[in-house]
């Protein structure tokens, strides 16, 4: 049973600045029923009508050399070159958006690894602005996370940085440039790249800083899930528009180069009314009457989605998922809908055999209204012979299996709740705003923890290096949408989720954050630090 008002005001949960929700919006509600935190920003453009535009699928970036095999090394090195730069572009038709892309695109271009191969992405940055490129969900070492005060700053030798604590040990600065190194040691999965600079992660994913990164092993390749062009990447997003085209987001300081912070009225969270899909607002998709795997990602920065398909299949459930954030999961799991919060991720297969050639068949938003219900459209157009299957087993899934309560060293509680900081209300973890300096926990190396995370709104809560494993919701069984790995978590109004992993692989400082984006900004992040 869900946590009452009372019980989490007994607890010290709700801070005085009270809730934050989306108009028609109640923490009391069943989650199923609550829209999603944040305040609606409108756009001033004529937005255009769904699905008139086509999809479009980020290009693939190839790297600029490989080593060869050397001495003592497992595997060559792959290196490749990615720079931040303003471009524009035309999102809606007629209109000219000035975006900072990776390589002047929205979004960037996807990085498709091996498991096993290290990779070595050399950050450019010619913007205005400092950056740090996190790789979301990658098992990667704390100097290649992408510290959110671990930053490039631009190459012009006149920018200064707005922080005060420069001198402290927790900020490093490079200029204009860093390699990042990716070991990849990880399963194969759908992972993707962004922004992530402190204080002003928002507005720069907001502006187009985010990409796939697809890592492939062994084990996916041999089964028999849709391959090739049937294996389509969908970043979802939603973005607010100016009257000639350009990004509206309700920044202090529109440069985002000083004052960091968004108008008081949006701290909840920002949500655009015009739903993007890989950059095109609205798209419809030309598709075969076969199956195709999705690689959904949510990369809104507060929106969340329950994903339906009008009309649904004549017989069974639309969604075969067959990966989560982590990648594959043991087994296939169908579902009528797929509720999706900032940076999860959801690889499902739909088999569009189930309708007959000529059918248009809209990819829905049970949680939007208006413009914001439909997400894209997909046009079944031919007949093709069927190639690929959904196995009843697809990946063994032993480790996963095999982490239980009894491993667990220790237990921490987290509760993310809104707070006073200097007289502002802020986001806040255990009644904490974010420092660099400060560690929050200190977990050893190859050891097993269970985090129980408490909240009062909804808050995506995301940890960086470690894939975890979802133990219940409120004391009960998790639903079949928590299944595999994870590394982002939706806590919903009023819940406490208990999540167990094991801090393997590097040692070093790491932050754990909630993933709607205004309220990272605002200060709901902790350190952690593997000893």
């Amino acid at each position: 049973m869900a946590f009452t008002r009372k019980e989490f005001l007994k607890l010290g949960l709700v801070g005085g600045a009270g809730l934050a929700l989306s108009p028609g919006a109640s923490a009391s509600s069943p989650w199923g029923r609550v829209r999603t935190t944040g305040h609606l920003l409108r756009s001033k453009a004529q937005l255009p009508k769904p699905f008139r535009i086509p999809l479009i699928v980020p290009p693939v970036l190839k790297p600029v050399r490989t080593d060869s095999r050397a001495r003592g090394a497992r595997a060559p090195t792959d290196y490749y070159e990615i720079t931040h730069k303003e471009a524009k572009a035309e999102i809606l038709p007629g209109l000219t958006t000035a975006l900072w892309g990776y390589d002047g695109i929205f979004p960037g271009p996807t990085i498709e690894s091996r498991s096993g191969r290290k990779i070595v992405v050399r950050y450019h940055n010619e913007l205005p602005v400092p950056v740090t490129p996190h790789l979301h969900g990658g098992r990667t070492p704390p100097g290649s996370d992408g510290y959110p005060t671990d930053l490039i700053l631009p190459r012009s030798s006149s920018y200064h940085t707005h922080h005060e604590h420069v001198a402290h040990a927790a900020w490093s600065f490079h200029r204009g440039s860093k390699g990042y190194v990716y070991p990849l040691e990880q399963r194969a999965a759908t992972l993707w790249y962004h922004d992530h600079r402190m204080d002003f992660t928002g507005p720069q994913i907001w502006r187009g800083l985010a990409g796939f990164h697809i890592v492939h092993d062994d084990e996916e390749d041999e089964l028999p899930l849709p391959k090739d062009e049937k294996d389509v990447p969908l970043m979802l997003c939603d973005r607010s528009f100016g009257e000639g085209g350009s990004f509206l987001y309700p920044s202090l300081d529109p440069s985002l180069e000083g004052e960091p912070g968004i108008r008081e009225e949006y701290m909840s969270g920002v949500l655009g009314d015009c739903i993007l899909v890989n950059g095109v607002p609205w798209p419809f998709m030309e598709v075969s009457n076969t199956r195709y795997r999705f690689r959904i990602l949510n990369a809104s920065n507060a929106r969340r989605y329950r994903l339906a398909l009008d009309p649904g299949p004549s017989d069974g459930l639309p969604f075969v998922q067959v990966g989560s954030d982590g990648g594959l999961l043991g087994a296939p799991i169908s579902h009528r809908t797929i509720p999706i919060a900032p940076a999860e991720r959801f690889d499902v297969v739909i088999d569009f055999s189930k309708y007959p050639v000529g059918t248009k068949v809209t990819l829905k938003n049970r949680l939007g209204l208006g413009t914001t219900s439909r997400v894209m459209r997909f046009h079944i157009v031919r007949k093709e012979k069927e190639r690929s299957a959904v196995p009843e087993r697809l990946s063994d899934m032993g480790e996963f299996k095999a982490l239980g309560e009894s491993n667990a060293r220790l237990r921490r509680n987290f509760y993310f709740t809104r707070a006073r900081h200097n007289g502002h209300g802020v986001w806040a973890i255990n009644g904490k705003v974010f420092s660099p300096s400060r560690i929050d926990a200190r977990p050893k190396l190859g050891s097993t923890e269970i985090w129980e995370l408490a909240t009062d709104v909804h808050h995506p809560v995301h940890i960086h290096l470690v894939h975890f494993k979802v133990l219940s919701r409120n004391g009960g069984e998790p639903p079949p949408t928590d299944a595999g790995w994870k590394d982002t978590v939706d806590l919903r109004p009023f819940e406490l989720v208990r999540v167990i992993a094991r801090f393997g692989g590097y040692k070093g400082r790491y932050v754990f954050h909630c993933h709607n984006l205004e309220h990272e900004d605002m200060m709901m992040m902790a350190n952690f630090e593997v000893v």
